[in-house]
């Protein structure tokens, strides 16, 4: 099935495009933003000490019946 261009920009996209045009500096901000909270490396003994560690959920907690099993 081959991608049909129709050439449309919604409005969000219009104005992102017009703000990042009027402030270049942003892009950079973005970066700097993704990389103090997202780019991180993995650390794989923390990941696999935090998966061990995890404790059952018992279904449904808020329930005003539940009294725990």
């Amino acid at each position: 099935m081959g991608v049909v261009n129709s050439g449309y920009v919604s409005d969000h996209t219009q104005w992102i495009n017009e703000q990042l045009a009027k402030n270049p500096e942003w892009v950079e901000d973005q970066k700097a933003g993704r990389a103090l909270w997202w780019d991180k490396k993995q650390e794989t003994d923390a990941t696999s000490r935090n998966a061990e560690s995890k404790v059952a959920q018992k279904p449904y907690p808020y329930d005003v019946n539940f009294f725990g099993e």
